[in-house]
């Protein structure tokens, strides 16, 4: 498991509270504006606390998609580090730092899913290519399907929440 601070950022309080008995919510309507007067600024502690637990939850959905990602990338064709970082980046889901996506790349080739070879670079150092194996595109196969499932439920019931 990787842990939150490398997979997308800190925990946030739960809640704060700028008077002796009272508590404010972690989450403000700092992003939105809806439910704030149309003069009101947004208190910058109220958007760092808003943007630490946005991040803490993106961090808690990459550690439960970004090995069926990055098999998903690999698929594709063979790819080092960097490339598939900046090929995650471009698809939406987002900046991924090295910290977070080696420990992937490497427990996927402990685990025999994916094979890596180093290679010279044509303009610069070696870089170390993975590649998906036959267990690694069956898995892929396999858990694809599992999360087109999941997805799909989790998109219905909010679907429910964005027609109301």
């Amino acid at each position: 498991m990787i842990p939150a601070s490398r997979a997308g950022g800190n925990r946030a309080p739960a809640a704060t509270a700028s008077r002796p008995g009272e508590r404010r919510s972690a989450v403000t309507s700092c992003p939105g504006t809806a439910n704030r007067p149309a003069r009101s600024l947004c208190q910058l502690a109220d958007c760092a606390t808003f943007f630490a637990v946005d991040q803490e939850r993106r961090g808690q959905w990459l550690r439960g998609v970004l090995d069926l990602c990055v098999l998903a990338l690999l698929h594709r064709r063979e790819s080092y580090g960097y490339e598939l970082a900046q090929s995650l980046d471009a698809s939406g889901i987002g900046p991924i730092q090295g910290g977070t996506l080696y420990p992937v790349l490497l427990r996927l080739q402990r685990t025999g899913l994916v094979s890596a070879q180093w290679r010279e670079g044509a303009a610069g150092p070696a870089r170390k290519y993975y590649r998906i194996t036959p267990a690694g595109a069956e898995t892929l196969r396999r858990t694809a399907v599992d999360w087109d499932a999941f997805a799909s439920g989790v998109g219905a019931v909010l679907r429910e929440v964005q027609t109301r």
